[in-house]
């Protein structure tokens, strides 16, 4: 569990956190193996019977005073007696967890469930969409059997088709065998018949290591509906919108209902992976393109407020439907056409599962991106509870979860990976703020309660007989973190301490609200006011401002760069550069809306030094592919001049770019071999991905390099089409000081 806070010492009270300018909060990576320093937890056990404070509720960590019979909450600072239990357990410290650490995870004992080897297996079910191209599906068949490699032993996998039909797979006898349902074609029709009576459960859920050979003769095998079944599909329309053959919306109904039969019997969670070409436009969910193609600019609208909310509510009361049934949907877009992921979005992220956008088939990374997301951990059926010192509180928290509809505080997480990551900010909930004495210091405490299947080789060690053991079993356990603050004594201690990443965190969390609310370019107002306000405010407070002699009092000089300030010197930068991200670009610039929701969903989860990247690259330049030059250059023309070096590797979280400029030593090999250094950190970087990212390798004078040289966005125009000028980051800065100067009038 990583927990990172954008100010490491905090504001002493109301007064100093509002006059810093600077927001206040954390990121939590709660599936995290490690800690942000790379610390693993103290694993343990009888977790039920960790004492809990009777004020706050907060669990006994090794912060809190221990007496023989009594210990104080750390948080509250209640006096709560202990149980016989506890006292006989705390008489052996060595042997305690809580006692030796304040990172720990003990197993709970598992409750609801009656019968752990049939609830543990894994279920995975495929379903592809046949109203595509050839070329779409030879993209999903190579993605499906990279998937078939990664998938346990043990587990049952699924294969349904649709289109204007959904087709079930029974891969269980000597050939695949699939049977077909019609979906109706209108908005409010559901399929009438149960998939139970089409086909057994069982029958489609086959067991992937007696039928793998046949599951893959069957995803080999999947074809395009054909142009007959288009043109039947065509040749309805329902108020003047011609209807394709894409039936998704009841495709996922149906099966739903159809796999919560079996959930707390067969399985604890099945994730479904949803593949599709193109917009939904056939029976229940069906999606209406028009709005796309309107004309907002004669018509005097935003074009960015109008396409970002969702159309209707149908996948969002989708998601709710799949959560009860067990099941997580990874939603997966291979279109470049307008297919309204506003709305579509919350079937994946609201039932814990990833959405995935690649524009087209040639270099998607979608086999990779499948493979990688199966062979990871993940937790499922989380619950997360954070809890804090009495001196101050959450305010709002950003992040794929929902909230509990009776606690506050608690957030409920239905799948887990190691890579996704929560943001709270915080308030004060005493105007007196935190005690100037370090006996009171600030305290957080952070409990995620989950759920995981172990696989059989590790029951095997637990010794654990081969009559009794199971194939897979659940285990539920509560990982706990308890973090210590220091208070800032004046606004010097509290600049020096600011974490720029996780300042960038909140506040993209913040901006992505704010366009979904009230439009991007209200969220472009709210980021570009924000810096300007927290210039000012640190001048203010640093005495940095200069007015002019004589007559003339006017203010005369800012310090716009935070020259005074290392911690905040990087912010100005990261707001450029999210200025310039797609994320906030507007409409007009050409920003498929689409890409714009994918880009939210990506930046919502990911942990803040691989935010930094996503939003203001990494470049490194290299003087041989074995010998690096310089950690980190500037995005900008000058600093590849400057630098002199011949190797530049960029990172872009989602791209990473290997260029060699035009004036390198034709000796040096192009591409680097496998064998080199600057090989082997690709690689790594690779590895650490939640995603898949695309690697380029381009020769300067040789290659084109736009897709390099987009990136270079310090010498763009923070507010034009992109193109190099002689405005950029420069001008960017001139105008924040016009802004300050404007605000401090």
């Amino acid at each position: 569990m990583a927990v990172r806070a954008s100010l490491t010492r905090f504001p002493i009270n109301p007064d100093e956190q509002e006059s810093s300018g600077l927001p206040w909060g954390i990121t939590v990576t709660p599936f995290s193996r490690k800690d942000e320093n790379g610390n693993p937890p103290l694993m343990g056990s009888d977790g039920e019977n960790l004492p809990r404070c009777e004020n706050c509720w907060a669990y006994f960590n090794s912060y809190c005073e221990l007496d023989q019979w009594a210990w104080t909450c750390s948080l509250c600072g209640t006096l709560n007696g202990l149980s016989a239990h506890s006292i006989a357990k705390y008489s052996h410290p060595q042997s305690c967890p809580e006692m030796s650490s304040s990172f720990i995870d003990l197993q709970l004992p598992l409750e609801g469930y009656e019968d752990e080897s049939m609830q543990a297996r894994p279920v995975y079910v495929a379903a592809v969409d046949l109203s595509s191209s050839e070329e779409f599906l030879d993209l999903i068949k190579s993605a499906l059997l990279a998937a078939l490699e990664a998938l346990p032993v043990g587990a049952l996998f699924g294969l349904a088709v649709f289109s204007v039909k959904l087709g079930l797979y029974d891969v269980q006898g000597p050939v695949p065998v699939v049977k077909n349902i019609l979906i109706p074609p209108d908005a409010d029709a559901t399929i009438q018949i149960g998939l139970d009576d089409v086909m057994p459960l069982f029958s489609f859920l086959a067991p992937v290591e007696t039928c793998k050979e046949r599951i893959a003769s069957a995803i080999e095998n999947l074809k395009p509906m054909t142009s007959w079944e288009r043109s039947a599909a065509a040749s309805q329309a329902l108020d003047g919108v011609l209807l394709g053959g894409r039936g998704f919306g009841a495709a996922m109904e149906a099966l739903f209902s159809y796999l919560g039969s079996e959930y707390g019997t067969t399985f604890a969670l099945a994730r479904v992976f949803a593949f599709l070409s193109g917009v939904p436009d056939y029976g229940a969910g069906q999606l209406d393109t028009r709005r796309y193609g309107e004309q907002y600019a004669s018509k005097r609208e935003d074009a960015d407020r109008a396409l970002l909310p969702e159309q209707t509510s149908f996948y969002r009361d989708l998601a709710a439907v799949a959560v009860q049934a067990g099941v997580c949907v990874d939603l997966f877009a291979v279109t470049n056409e307008y297919t309204d992921l506003a709305s579509l979005k919350f079937l994946s992220i609201e039932s814990g599962g990833s959405l995935f956008l690649y524009p087209n088939t040639d270099d998607s990374t979608l086999p990779q991106d499948m493979y990688r997301m199966l062979s990871r951990p993940y937790a499922f059926n989380c619950i997360l509870r954070l809890r804090t010192s009495s001196e101050f509180k959450t305010g709002r928290s950003y992040g794929h979860f929902f909230p509990d509809p009776e606690y506050e505080n608690v957030q409920h997480i239905i799948c887990c990976d190691s890579y996704a990551t929560y943001a709270y900010d915080f308030e004060f909930a005493k105007v007196e703020g935190f005690s100037r004495h370090a006996s009171e210091p600030p305290m957080l405490q952070v409990a995620f309660q989950y759920s995981v299947v172990v696989p059989p080789e590790e029951l095997s060690n637990s010794g654990m007989s081969s009559a009794s053991r199971p194939k897979f079993s659940i285990k539920r356990r509560l990982r706990i973190r308890t973090l210590q603050y220091g208070a800032a004594r004046n606004i010097n201690e509290l600049y020096d301490s600011v974490d720029p990443e996780v300042v960038l965190s909140i506040l993209v969390h913040k901006v992505i609200q704010a366009s979904l609310e009230q439009g991007v370019r209200e969220g472009r107002i709210l980021l570009h006011d924000w810096l300007v306000i927290l210039t000012a405010q640190y001048n203010n407070a640093l005495k940095l401002i200069q007015y002019g002699t004589g007559t003339s009092s006017a203010v005369q000089q800012i310090d716009v760069a935070f020259a005074q300030c290392p911690q905040l010197q990087p912010l100005p930068r990261l707001i450029f550069a999210l200025l310039r991200s797609p994320l906030l670009r507007l409409h007009e610039e050409g920003v498929h809306p689409d890409y714009r929701i994918f880009l939210q969903c990506l930046f919502s989860a990911l942990e803040p030094s691989s935010l930094h990247r996503a939003v203001y690259p990494v470049l490194t330049s290299y003087t041989t592919p074995d010998k690096q030059a310089y950690p980190r250059h500037s995005l900008s023309r000058a600093a590849l001049i400057t630098s002199g070096s011949p190797i530049f590797l960029l990172d872009a979280f989602t791209t990473l770019i290997v260029f060699y400029s035009s004036t390198a030593d034709p000796a040096l090999p192009f591409p680097p071999p496998h064998d080199c250094s600057l090989r082997t950190t690709i690689n790594k970087l690779k590895q650490e991905r939640s995603i898949t990212p695309k690697l380029l390798f381009i020769r300067g004078g040789q290659d084109d390099a736009t897709a390099f040289e987009n990136f270079l966005i310090e010498e763009q125009d923070v507010e034009g089409s992109g193109f190099t000028s002689v405005m950029g980051f420069v001008s960017f800065l001139e105008d924040i000081n016009r802004s300050v100067l404007e605000y401090m009038k």
